[in-house]
């Protein structure tokens, strides 16, 4: 089990700072001075050169909802703290604190046998360094990690963890198990509400622009004007487009194709003293 206040790996939980901005950009020059591999001798870094910055975005235009957000959300600082949700202390599995981290709503949590069958991993290794340290992390596997490798590593490990599990995310939330969860959390509302008038608070699916990790952050897909959008938190810019792909949303609504609402009827038309605007 993870300890969100210490233990293996050196995760930081609870009231602690989890400070991610500067473990991808540690992670980051890693790559780029190392090569790929897949073994536990640390420094055992692999992945080819990924791109480090994604989008930015202008959150005047996010303004999609969250039923159960209050409006502190709304001004919700840049420091990049997490929020974990719990008592400090409490013994919890990786993958519970990970999804629970203010931030990531978007992420459901993937069952445990779907991540130790070696099928579903396949070609995972050569893309995210420390790979066998990232996945014990994942599975809350005991090992010597704090004996073993330096802070910096550590912080290694943890940016190759939530990068491994975002990559196994995108394929989980395409299996039945996968689509069964996202539904409980689209009707929850947990991905928010489309910011269109016209669309009347139309629930929001996450989607990516890239299926290629560090391109874009994720955004939200609204079924209804079928358009994409800034998530409404700002927490969210920091999650990374190809941890949700560009297939779930449509394989969603073809699954569950009572939920594909009716294009919407109306339209705004723009007026000067009451009279509509000619087109030129």
């Amino acid at each position: 089990m993870y300890r969100g206040g210490g233990g293996g790996g050196s995760l930081k939980g609870g009231g602690e700072i989890f400070d991610r901005k500067r473990i991808i950009d540690a992670l980051d020059k890693h790559l780029e001075k190392s090569s790929p591999s897949t073994s536990k001798k640390p420094p055992a870094a692999a992945a080819g050169k990924q791109h480090n910055h994604l989008d930015h975005r202008d959150t005047r235009s996010s303004s999609t909802g969250n039923k159960n957000r209050g409006p502190d959300d709304e001004s919700e600082t840049d420091s990049g703290e997490s929020d974990v949700s719990g008592s400090d202390g409490d013994d919890t599995f990786w993958i519970s604190w990970f999804c629970n981290l203010r931030g990531n709503e978007f992420f459901c949590e993937v069952d445990d046998e779907y991540i130790q069958d070696d099928f579903n991993l396949c070609g995972l290794s050569s893309q995210v360094p420390y790979y066998d340290y990232a996945l014990d992390l994942i599975l809350d596997v005991n090992t010597s990690l704090g004996d073993t490798l330096t802070e910096e590593q550590n912080d290694l490990v943890e940016s190759a963890a939530e990068m491994l599990y975002g990559l196994i995310h995108v394929r989980y939330i395409l299996t039945t198990k996968g689509m069964a969860a996202m539904l409980e959390k689209y009707k929850n509302y947990d991905f928010g509400r489309c910011p269109r008038v016209y669309c009347c608070g139309q629930p929001c699916l996450p989607v990516g622009q890239s299926d290629i990790p560090r391109l874009s952050a994720v955004k939200i897909y609204c079924p209804k004007c079928e358009d994409i959008y800034y998530p409404r938190s700002k927490y969210q810019g920091n999650i990374d487009s190809a941890y949700f792909g560009t297939t779930f949303p449509h394989l969603f609504l073809m699954t569950y194709g009572n939920l594909k609402p009716q294009k919407p009827t109306q339209s705004y038309t723009p007026r000067v003293f009451g009279f509509k605007l000619h087109k030129p």
